[in-house]
């Protein structure tokens, strides 16, 4: 893999990831664009301890352009984009509206009010483009590809939280407009949160108190019960497994974990990075399979889903384990699962389909 760091036209970082060491990547950005600095601030609600990141001027973002206008297609015919090359690999730059960046313009507006509580929001928010092809999809990669976002997921994770007040790395992807994409070309994200997220805060939580009742790991302990008794098993191979989690909030909900508990991406060893492509895309291409109309032998649109990379955070996180959780908020044929009154309103999930029978399904659609 070849690594090339440049700059866009208003300072932010761009860099490209290419399978071909020999790679030149010289393309300047010729856009007349000014330098922005993003208004953002993290608040935290004394109600439940949570943190909200208030970032309004993300209101400005780009909202579903048409094909032609994709500011994440290559700088082609004339037509300048993101990305200043006429092709690329795989691209990983600055979001131009970002949630949170290195020096939000807000001061810090915390003081001595404990009901008031807020600090700049400081972080980075990177856009990760898998492919330069805007009509592919993740599932569409070659497994060669696949493992050089897989390396281009590494490097960002190692780099980022090596910056000053990083607490967690986020690498995910949103897929479909259902999901609430704006753009359509296939790409990712990555945060990196000045804070612990809640999600993972509960996590550890979790661990801790398994570790202190039982005196073990809570996700080795996870991991060996779901191959113990494999209903759940979704895929198996010799350095990764695929499972439909026993209380699965989504309809379709696998978390995808390597057999050797690490903290996070930058822990892989060569053969786990070796067979993740593999087992990732299977996974992706029976989710595309899933809902199939009555006498249909092809989906009527591709699934919509959400991936998410769990990442121990930089400090605190030696009980938790690196894991992918990947799922849709589709339920079935037409029909959406909404978070209404009991999810949004209690964090209280209520799932319509049975996790056995999701894995069920899921190994019915393996390629």
């Amino acid at each position: 893999m070849k690594k090339t760091t440049t700059k866009l036209a208003d300072g932010r970082e761009l860099i490209y990831f290419d399978a071909d060491d020999t790679a030149s990547r010289d393309d300047r950005d010729l856009r007349p664009l000014a330098a922005v600095t993003p208004l953002s601030e993290i608040r935290r609600d004394p109600v439940t301890g949570d943190h909200v990141t208030i970032a309004a001027h993300r209101q400005a973002r780009t909202y579903h352009p048409p094909a032609d206008e994709c500011p994440l297609c290559p700088s082609r015919d004339g037509r300048l984009s993101e990305i200043p090359a006429a092709d690329y690999d795989v691209v990983v730059f600055e979001n131009r509206f970002p949630a949170l960046a290195l020096h939000p313009a807000v001061a810090d507006s915390g003081g001595a009010d404990p009901l008031h509580l807020a600090f700049p929001g400081a972080g980075r928010c990177e856009v990760v483009c898998f492919t330069a092809g805007h009509d592919l999809s993740f599932a569409d990669l070659t497994e060669a590809r696949a493992r050089l976002v897989l390396d281009a997921w590494t490097d960002r994770t190692a780099e980022l939280s090596a910056l000053p007040g990083v607490r967690q790395v986020f690498c995910f992807e949103n897929r479909g407009a259902e999901i609430g994409v704006t753009l359509a070309h296939p790409h990712g994200q990555i945060y990196a949160f000045p804070f612990t997220t809640p999600r993972t805060a509960r996590m550890a939580g979790q661990a801790a108190a398994h570790r202190a009742r039982t005196g073990r790991n809570l996700f080795e302990d996870l991991l060996a019960a779901e191959l113990g008794d494999p209903a759940r098993v979704v895929l198996a191979g010799e350095h990764w497994t695929a499972f439909v989690p026993y209380a699965a909030r989504w309809p379709y909900e696998v978390h995808l974990y390597p057999n050797r508990r690490v903290a996070d991406l930058t822990w892989l060893s060569e053969p786990e990075r070796s067979e993740f492509p593999k087992l990732y895309l299977e996974l992706l291409r029976r989710f595309d399979r899933l809902f199939i109309q009555a006498g249909q032998t092809a989906p009527i649109a591709p699934t919509p889903y959400i991936a998410a990379w769990h990442q121990a955070p930089t400090l605190g996180g030696d009980e938790l384990a690196l894991h992918l959780e990947l799922f849709t908020i589709r339920r079935t044929v037409g029909k959406l699962k909404f978070l209404a009154g009991v999810e949004s309103g209690m964090d209280a999930f209520v799932n319509d389909v049975s996790p056995e029978a999701a894995a069920q399904r899921l190994r019915e659609v393996a390629s």
